[in-house]
């Protein structure tokens, strides 16, 4: 809630959008990391329920760089969150899977966005906003 004398109210909708994923990734980190989460890392976990993938595959879906996606799997793979195992097609390769441990953490994390956040009167209509945000900018960007 606002108070008449903040001016929120007479915000831009970017610079609205901009403070409220600041605030949120705040809450959101310190939350991960009472769990010894990275944002990051957690994204791998969501990933990886879909089963074992490559690094590239991990790093395209959460558009983030190869060596981006390195560094987030070494970190995980040191706390025995993920396993890297030879591809039984090409051994050449490897692939990434969660750990019981991973998964674990995973269903420890997935009650965390409604213990954080506050409850939305229209929280669909939030969402869909948001999914039409980031997918008209990730068309510019990606």
């Amino acid at each position: 809630m606002t108070t008449p004398d903040s001016g929120m109210d007479q915000w831009p909708n970017g610079r609205l959008l901009s403070t409220a994923a600041r605030l949120v990734e705040h809450a959101w980190i310190e939350a991960l990391e009472s769990l010894g989460l990275t944002h990051a890392g957690l994204i791998v976990l969501h990933l990886l329920g879909e089963g074992a993938q490559s690094q590239t595959d991990l790093a395209r879906q959460a558009r983030v760089q190869t060596q981006t996606m390195s560094r987030t799997l070494d970190r995980l793979e040191r706390q025995g969150l993920v396993a890297r195992i030879r591809d039984e097609r090409d051994a050449r390769r490897h692939l990434v899977t969660r750990t019981d441990a991973g998964t674990g953490v995973w269903r420890q994390a997935r009650t965390l966005e409604a213990d954080v956040f506050p409850p939305l009167e229209n929280a669909d209509e939030l969402r869909a906003a948001l999914l039409e945000i980031i997918t008209a900018s990730s068309a510019r960007r990606w």
